[in-house]
């Protein structure tokens, strides 16, 4: 990654306009103190990631997004992999967390860290660096937390947090109410080792990003700034980041790279471009565009592909999102099936609904089995209306076979009905 003033859509002194246009600040200690700080030479900043999971997810996009751009503009990443913090988790507001061993959290911090390379560079003046907070928490006695760290801490403010009030009446434990603590002391001790001068989270962290603030000054440290971003939201009310399936991650062992492009590529009209404006690197001027495009023409779907196409490409590179476009025009019969690798045709075929057979019936038959059509009657009927495709060849004879060279790398078959209805097979042994 080359860090050059090109790299930003109007120059280097537009930075904190530019993350204003692009709905990037929610909350700030003072956007003329951000103005200052981002605008007047490098400076250091650090965001924070729990390893609850052994992935971060579609949800961390904002924060790890955000911080290329910072670098990009010439500041300097210092990415947090909470192995400390992740042990204990920040309040929910409905339960306990559940607490999960040490070693388990030490395998994710090492995940997450290998996960965070594509987004930064590692090299160069204002190089990014891995930090834990393991490193300095762990070495502390309760003796010693509760003496340097604890005694800044107003009670009356800590109780003041919203999601402590909402578990004041079911219980909150000590654990959990001394997260607040162990992440500002993050923001201290980032601050005298490596110099950090600005962090910033999610909205939902505001309260503890201000508490941060607050305990470095206490400490007469600083001056230290902060803001957030914020929270990712869909249009129609659910959750961003969730799918019938579950979370999407970016662990491609997890969520697969086809399912990841097509999380994206199925983005609501009324959300797309809100989301370029958050996630993409493209200059104002092509943003507009597409948004213009996307108001006049929304069933090209223009936005969601462009948006698609980049991240898939930033998260699992160049070829995975090649194969993904490929596969989404194959299955549609646009393109070539034998082009895909195995691996992305299973991820597709997994997506529309993967049917497993230890035999292959006639084709009314894995019609009915792979549950496009209801009843044989029905898969005949099709069949002789031209309706039928098997590996995106028609079918027109009602008792058609399968010959054993049509399966695709030896075991799949694309069936689809229509233009837009397919499912796949995967035959057993």
């Amino acid at each position: 990654m080359t860090v050059t003033d090109s790299n930003l859509p109007h120059g280097r002194d537009s930075l904190i306009e530019d993350l204003r246009w692009r709905g990037l600040i929610q909350d700030s200690t003072g956007l003329d103190e951000l103005r200052d700080l981002l605008d007047g030479g490098s400076a250091t900043f650090y965001v924070g990631f729990d390893p609850t999971a052994p992935s971060l997810h579609v949800g961390h996009l904002m924060q790890v997004t955000t911080a290329r751009r910072l670098q990009l503009a010439g500041h300097r990443p210092l990415l947090l992999v909470g192995g400390a913090t992740g042990q204990i988790g920040d309040p929910k507001e409905s339960a306990e967390r559940t607490l999960n061993p040490p070693e388990v959290v030490a395998g994710w911090v090492q995940r997450i860290r290998d996960q965070l390379a594509p987004f930064v560079s590692y090299t160069g003046e204002n190089a990014a660096q891995l930090v834990n907070n393991l490193d300095w928490t762990g070495e502390m006695s309760v003796v010693e937390f509760l003496r340097d760290v604890g005694k800044h801490f107003p009670v009356n403010k800590m109780l003041a947090r919203e999601v402590v009030k909402a578990r004041l009446e079911t219980g909150i434990s000590f654990t959990e109410f001394s997260y607040q603590l162990l992440q500002a002391n993050d923001f201290f001790e980032l601050h005298r080792r490596h110099g950090c001068q600005l962090q910033y989270g999610g909205s939902d962290q505001w309260g503890n990003i201000t508490a941060g603030v607050d305990y470095v000054r206490r400490r007469g440290a600083g001056p230290v700034q902060a803001f957030t971003t914020p929270l990712v939201t869909r249009s129609d009310g659910t959750k961003f980041g969730k799918t019938e399936g579950g979370a999407v991650w970016l662990d491609p062992e997890m969520t697969s790279p086809y399912a990841f492009y097509q999380f994206w590529v199925n983005a609501d009209d009324r959300d797309v471009t809100r989301y370029l404006r958050y996630f993409s690197f493209r200059s104002r001027e092509e943003l507009e565009a597409l948004e213009k495009e996307a108001a006049e023409r929304p069933a090209a779907r223009a936005a969601q592909r462009a948006l698609a196409e980049e991240l898939t490409t930033l998260v699992h590179g160049e070829r995975e999102m090649a194969q993904a476009v490929a596969a989404s025009q194959a299955l549609f019969g646009r393109g070539s099936l034998e082009e895909l690798t195995p691996e992305t045709l299973r991820a597709a075929l997994t997506e529309a609904g993967l049917v497993h057979l230890d035999e292959l019936p006639d084709v009314a038959g894995l019609l009915k089995e792979s549950g496009l059509v209801p009843s044989m009657k029905e898969a005949r009927r099709v069949i002789a209306e031209g309706g039928a495709y098997v590996n995106n060849t028609r079918v027109t004879e009602v008792d058609a076979v399968v010959a054993p060279e049509d399966l695709l790398h030896g075991r799949y078959l694309v069936l689809r009905r229509g233009k837009r209805s397919f499912a796949g097979v995967e035959l057993r042994g």
